[in-house]
């Protein structure tokens, strides 16, 4: 049954708490003299351990901010998915997506990303589901908030198949 009541519109905040625990002793007082290590804390959530990114003299073994957005946009596209997918009457049953970002350095010690990818490979019900299943992408990318965001493109080539 669809939804008669109206949606209240509001503001949603977000907190979290980031500590630099990469201090070796000698703070920062040289480029090369400090870890790039970071503690990401969400009341109720476990710590998430983040870092540079390992061409930025970072831990590959955390998770850096670069990696972080990457997952935001694909998670967000997800869940918009499966949404369009509730409304549209499509019975998704398996969604992976295989992500991929490029960021561009400037030269001058900054950059930008320039462009997301999302690769979801989705399985739906019923192969009368494929259509409806493969337009709501677009549905998806007009409702992911992070992706409504960005200052660059997110796009998806998506593949869907039938159980069936």
């Amino acid at each position: 049954m669809a939804e008669t009541s109206p949606r209240t519109l509001g503001e949603h905040r977000y907190a979290l708490t980031s500590t630099w625990t990469g201090n070796t002793g000698t703070g920062t007082t040289g480029y090369r003299d400090y870890r790039r290590d970071v503690t990401i804390e969400i009341e109720g959530k476990p710590d998430l351990l983040a870092s540079a990114d390992k061409p930025f003299r970072g831990d590959a073994s955390r998770w850096n901010p670069e990696d972080l957005l990457l997952a935001s946009l694909s998670e967000c596209h997800l869940l918009s998915y499966l949404h369009a997918c509730v409304t549209a009457g499509v019975v998704v049953v398996s969604y992976r997506d295989r992500a991929t970002g490029m960021m561009r350095e400037d030269g001058a010690g900054g950059g930008s990303f320039v462009e997301v990818m999302l690769h979801p490979e989705v399985v739906v019900a019923e192969e009368s589901m494929i259509e409806a299943a493969e337009r709501a992408h677009t549905q998806a990318n007009e409702w992911c908030f992070i992706a409504n965001s960005m200052n660059f493109p997110v796009r998806h080539e998506a593949r869907v198949s039938a159980l069936s």
